[in-house]
């Protein structure tokens, strides 16, 4: 990540209201765990109507997760007045999403000035959904199940 300190002194909190402001995170029930420049988490805790037909998180949720974690990521590092926007991003899903929260750990890797490049990585926490804890993460343990490498993009408000 660019050693950069945030060109907005209140980007916590502005990051924190652009996931307040967002309905599909509401409506997934994910929240900011932590928000610190260049790096966000965000916790999501397991519900079956989020899950596909075999009980383990649905992909679209996962993606879902993931690339807002990292347009939060690039966000804290953005001027006041700014907006983000995904412009591409890829995902490799390396397990079954199974537990019973997961957490989306995004880290800007480089923040230009219109363009940041993110890296988000999508964690199991606890006994899984389906099938206990051999598909899922053992209690207090976390199990890295998906990817993502992002491009975001800064716009006007």
């Amino acid at each position: 990540m660019n050693p950069v300190a945030p060109p907005n002194p209140d980007f916590a909190a502005a990051t924190r209201a652009l996931f307040a402001s967002q309905p599909l995170m509401g409506l997934l029930g994910a929240a900011p765990e932590n928000v610190s420049p260049g790096r966000v988490e965000l916790a999501l805790p397991y519900r079956a109507d989020l899950a596909q037909q075999d009980g383990f998180l649905h992909a679209g949720v996962v993606t879902a997760l993931l690339d807002n974690a990292c347009g939060g990521a690039a966000f804290t590092l953005m001027p006041p007045g700014s907006g983000v926007l995904s412009v591409e991003f890829k995902v490799n899903l390396l397990a079954p999403a199974a537990g019973s929260s997961f957490v989306a750990r995004a880290e800007v890797r480089r923040a230009g000035r219109t363009l940041s490049v993110c890296q988000g990585e999508l964690f199991a926490r606890g006994e899984g959904a389906k099938g206990g804890a051999k598909d899922g993460a053992k209690d207090g343990a976390e199990k890295l199940v998906a990817l993502m490498q992002a491009t975001m993009m800064r716009v006007e408000r």
